[in-house]
């Protein structure tokens, strides 16, 4: 097999919320939710279709905490790629998903910066297909 990304972890507050979050607003897939003990808990989410996927890294000291929601210092962290901007985009705002822009075309396709639960920017883009080239 060739060598991939698998997983990224995201450091979050709490692993209810954000799996509520991943699961409910973006309608992530729940490929994990394991005990590990002492509090810990093996959370596992992604895209609908597959891909990358994310574990969800809940913080235990102050360092973690301060990580949370600015994972990426400020800049977009995460690119989710759709089929159907608007289908998503349309979706999203409804479960409250805040944007921090309105939707624009760039000459890599369709793409508006939203913000997760805790700030983490992430870009919601349908790329340009082959044919719109």
């Amino acid at each position: 097999m060739p060598r991939r990304i698998a997983s990224v972890a995201l450091v979050v507050r709490d692993y209810d919320e954000a799996l509520a979050f991943y699961r409910d607003a973006l309608g992530f897939d729940v490929l994990a939710d394991t005990d590990l003990g002492e509090g810990k808990r093996w959370v596992e989410v992604a895209p609908s279709g597959g891909g990358t996927s994310l574990v969800l890294a809940e913080a235990t000291n102050p360092t973690q905490l301060a990580a949370v929601g600015d994972q990426a210092g400020g800049r977009v962290f995460l690119f989710l790629e759709t089929d159907d901007f608007a289908r998503d985009h349309a979706a999203m705002l409804a479960k409250g998903v805040t944007f921090l822009e309105r939707p624009r075309r760039e000459a890599y396709g369709i793409v508006a910066v939203f913000a997760d639960l805790y700030g983490n920017r992430w870009d919601l883009i349908e790329p340009r297909s082959e044919s719109d080239r």
